[in-house]
């Protein structure tokens, strides 16, 4: 049981045999951060590569990991003038687990296009409340990692989401539907770090469109007894990670999320996610007038998820964890 940044860590083993042209790396899934590794920004690093930050990841989920060891077989496709594609896959027991297309480039611009933050164009900070201000709310009950962070929902998110909210949609309404979720989330670690690897652990971590719902929309859901595995995920990183400053929180960050449609097959939905700067960690500090001016985008995520029974999750990982003591060598 590690802090997130010791439990992302992988270590580098060298090249496959077969295939020189391959990096291998290997770390093993810790039982509270059960979340993908991103060894790819080792490999990067280790290459000396013009490009080591991450633009653009398509992760898709073949198979659920188990907690056990694992390794990372990293191979870049292509590196050109401006961006390098990387391809790499997780195994576990021989089998590939999550197989990641990866594109790296350069984060800090070096002509500044875009609109400015202060723009009638440009997207505001999406979350209500500033983080000093917020009040911590209970976490998710089944994150074996809840100790280890905490958020602060945002509470006119959540009154959104109510059925007699302004959102709701009617015969003449053109459009409209969906659930937003957002909130102040915090590493609670006080040496912990935001980083390009934190934030593709943090753009999973928000309830399901399905919990959203209201008990009598939820079609016989209920929590604790679902499992929504991740089937597709991409995620785009769009501005360097600032350092910490007065303005810019170091561990926490605010996380917007919203979903709008959920239906067959297999309880099929998709998640759109934003992840921001934070004026200030939870509960420190105190607002500023133009706080917001301040604040940018560091990513965004689109998913695609399935809405399964828990006993699916749960034979998964009984056959999993059964094939990987199988793999292990007798003493």
């Amino acid at each position: 049981m590690a802090p997130l940044g010791k439990a992302i860590s992988v270590g580098y083993t060298g090249q496959r045999p077969s295939d020189p042209a391959t990096s291998v790396y290997a770390g093993t899934v810790d039982a509270e951060w059960t979340i993908k590794r991103y060894a790819c920004i080792e490999h990067q690093a280790r290459a000396s590569a013009p490009h080591r930050d991450p633009i653009h990841v398509t992760s898709h989920f073949l198979q659920q990991t188990s907690v056990a060891p694992f390794e990372v077989w990293v191979r870049t496709l292509r590196q050109g003038r401006g961006l390098t594609n990387v391809l790499a896959d997780l195994l576990q027991q021989g089998r590939a687990r999550i197989s990641v297309h990866l594109i790296f480039g350069t984060l800090s611009p070096v002509v500044r296009l875009g609109l400015s933050p202060t723009s009638g164009y440009a997207r505001r900070h999406p979350l209500h409340v500033h983080p000093s201000i917020a009040v911590p709310t209970r976490m998710q009950q089944l994150w074996s990692f809840a100790h280890r962070v905490r958020w602060a929902r945002d509470p006119d998110l959540r009154a959104h989401n109510r059925p007699d909210g302004p959102a709701r949609t009617h015969s003449g309404s053109v459009g409209g539907g969906g659930l937003p979720w957002g909130a102040w989330f915090q590493l609670v670690d006080p040496a912990a770090r935001i980083t390009p690897a934190a934030i593709a652990f943090l753009v999973d971590t928000f309830p399901n469109l399905p919990n959203l719902l209201p008990r009598a929309e939820r079609g016989g859901i209920v929590d604790g007894e679902t499992w929504f595995p991740t089937v597709t995920m991409g995620i785009e990183y769009k501005a360097p990670i600032p350092p910490p400053s007065a303005t810019h929180a170091a561990r926490t960050v605010g996380l917007y999320a919203s979903g709008t449609f959920w239906g067959e097959p297999q309880g099929r939905h998709d998640c759109y996610v934003e992840v921001w700067t934070a004026p200030s960690e939870l509960e420190e500090g105190a607002p500023r007038d133009g706080w917001r001016e301040s604040q940018f985008c560091l990513a965004t995520s689109t998913q695609m998820a399935l809405c399964l029974p828990m006993s699916a999750n749960t034979k998964a990982t009984a056959t999993s964890n059964a094939e990987s003591a199988k793999s292990r060598p007798k003493l």
